[in-house]
């Protein structure tokens, strides 16, 4: 098992360095802020930039931001003043000579850069530390204009820093650990969240986003699915807080582009190489929300709100029922098909589900009455409702009954042979036109639909657990399904309160498809050494505000679960980054498959 680090275990020796004043060299967005939160926290700063405009400009940032901070009541008027007052402005490195840590914020340019950190070691004390700020270039390149590259560090706060807590302090390897110590616990009094980590292009939070937004992109290249579908499933399947498409609009395509070129001349991963569609945008001038054009079209540059344009669904084009849905069979009594079934149930829908046994069949009655009876406690529902709800339920251990649906939604073992089995079944048993759909998460639904006589009505409906509360349902269209019976499944989507998006039928289809080379980076990072489990699941939360990290998700998902649909989608793409990561199924052999077990990225039995 992989036990992350503990901060005994992991920090090196500090070297009980006393910071006093901070230089800061550039003061653009990111060195402004930069100043604001060394400033905030009683540090004399002195601020540097090229040229008296520059300053100037320095100055408005600082000015503005801390006004900001004023009037959202963060910080009262005498404590802007205090804070203003404790920063000093230059056009000359020199006036540097006093500074026990210099952080560089300048332009992306390796070359500039170490240009700044070959003039900084003539100027500053040999014990003074150094450090820069980039998103992707090398600490080590940088380090090495400077004839001391042990007190080089990599400082990388992200935007706006004042309001960001992730910052990765990133070591070379000649990094004096004392060095290191000394900045990560710097880092941690200004009340941020360090995260350390080895130097290469992305480091933790860019290595791991970047890939994932790049495969996103390329998943709208090839017209897979729209860009608001794509976006609606990870909002809605994974809880991020924007979809891959409109984050890529926000970050700038040409920063990313940039980003990702960084990261592949790096590591020569092909999954970071940029996908064509970003190339072909950025040359086009879609550089997102500061164009006011990108994956989306804006009211105008720098605008968050965005306007219809030619990709945009009309609202005349909703779908609607193609099928008359009436009664609603389900085949299952597991967790998934328990809350199918209270789904369709609470949505006024007449709903039979089988089972192999009348325990079974009780046990679903049973999960369904406990759920309704927490949500009265919480004053969320009523008794009427729920006695409503029950008996619309019909629950039997027969598959024959099955005959007047007018869906079947089955929820049984991810096993094809065993789904092939059953559609067998119900193709035989179900009226004509009776539509027939398949939770399945990974497995290929054109066998299901080959299994039958009816192809043309077999779909994919792949609810997320648990489906009583989560909201995103994929909707998965074969090569011969009828577009009628899409649109009749994803208008049935909407009248059971879900979101519904579209898509069609490869492994992991768009949810699972993009989260999971993700999470296989994830342990692909952690087994190479480079950062504790830890400090990825911190580095993920607070830099790119996920609602879990990649390991704590693993744990919960279970790792066997995770292992299997992972081979699938190594199994389908053949591509060379898809295939499981060792580390994962080490774990999995070894029977550590998370939470379920007590035991998987971390020891839960402890806890």
């Amino acid at each position: 098992m992989i036990r992350p680090m503990t901060s005994t275990e992991s920090a090196p020796e500090a070297g009980g360095r006393t910071f006093t004043t901070i230089g800061v060299v550039g003061l653009g967005t990111m060195g402004a802020g930069i100043a604001e939160i060394f400033a905030r926290h009683g540090y004399q700063v002195v601020g540097v930039e090229k040229d008296d405009d520059g300053v100037e400009r320095g100055r408005q940032h600082l000015a503005n931001s801390t006004a900001r901070a004023v009037k959202r009541e963060k910080i009262t008027d005498a404590e802007q003043s205090e804070l203003l007052g404790r920063i000093s402005f230059s056009t000359s490195l020199k006036d540097l000579s006093e500074a026990d840590l210099v952080v560089e914020a300048i332009v992306e340019s390796l070359e500039t850069k170490k240009a700044i950190f070959s003039e900084l070691d003539s100027i500053v004390a040999p014990e003074a530390v150094l450090a820069t700020n980039p998103s992707s270039l090398s600490v080590t390149e940088i380090s090495t204009a400077n004839s001391h590259p042990g007190r080089v560090v990599g400082i990388h706060f992200f935007n706006p820093a004042p309001v960001q807590k992730l910052v990765e302090v990133v070591r070379t390897v000649v990094t004096q650990p004392d060095v290191l110590a000394d900045v990560t616990a710097l880092v941690e009094g200004l009340g941020k969240s360090p995260v350390v980590c080895g130097d290469k292009a992305g480091f933790i939070a860019n290595t791991l986003l970047f890939g994932y937004l790049n495969h996103a992109a390329s998943m709208f290249e090839s017209k897979y699915a729209t860009r608001e579908d794509i976006d609606a499933a990870m909002r809605f399947g994974c809880g991020y807080p924007m979809g891959p498409l409109a984050l890529l609009d926000l970050i700038g395509l040409d920063t990313a582009y940039e980003i990702l070129e960084t990261m592949y001349k790096q590591g020569r991963d092909r999954l970071h190489a940029p996908t064509p569609v970003l190339k072909q945008m950025v040359t086009a001038g879609l550089l997102g929300r500061k164009a006011g054009r990108g994956f989306y079209t804006y009211e105008g540059p720098d605008s968050p709100v965005v306007v219809a344009d030619d990709k945009t669904p009309s609202a005349d084009d909703q779908p609607t029922l193609q099928h008359d849905i009436r009664t609603v069979g389900v085949v299952g009594t597991g967790t998934m098909a328990s809350g199918i079934v209270e789904v369709f149930a609470k949505s006024g829908y007449d709903v039979l589900f089988v089972g192999r046994s009348q325990a079974k069949v009780d046990g679903v009655v049973a999960a369904i009455t406990k759920s309704f009876d927490k949500q009265i406690q919480r004053g969320r529902s009523t008794e009427e409702k729920k006695a409503e709800v029950l008996a619309r339920l019909n629950g039997t251990t027969s598959i024959e009954d099955l005959g007047d649906v007018d869906i079947v939604v089955e929820a049984i073992a991810e096993d094809l042979a065993v789904k092939t089995t059953l559609f067998e079944n119900l193709d035989e048993i179900c009226k004509p036109g009776a539509i027939l759909a398949t939770t399945t998460s990974s497995l290929p639904i054109i066998a299901c639909a080959q299994a039958t006589k009816r192809p043309e009505s077999v779909i994919g409906m792949h609810f997320f657990n648990p489906a009583p509360i989560m909201k995103l349902v994929e909707v998965v269209s074969t090569v011969t399904t009828d577009p009628a019976v899409s649109e009749t499944t994803t208008a049935l989507c909407a009248k059971v309160g879900k979101v519904a998006v579209s898509c069609g039928d490869r492994a992991g289809f768009i949810v699972n498809a993009l989260l999971f080379p993700y999470l296989n980076d994830a342990v692909k990072m952690l087994e190479a050494h480079y950062a504790t489990a830890d400090d990825i699941d911190v580095a993920m939360k607070q830099g790119c505000a996920l609602p879990m990290g990649p390991f704590e998700l693993l744990d919960v998902v279970g790792n066997d679960v995770s292992l299997a649909i992972q081979k699938e989608l190594f199994s389908e793409f053949r591509e060379p980054g898809f295939a499981p990561a060792p580390l994962l199924e080490q774990l999995v052999t070894a029977g550590y498959l998370g939470r379920k077990t007590q035991k998987g990225f971390r020891d839960y039995s402890k806890r």
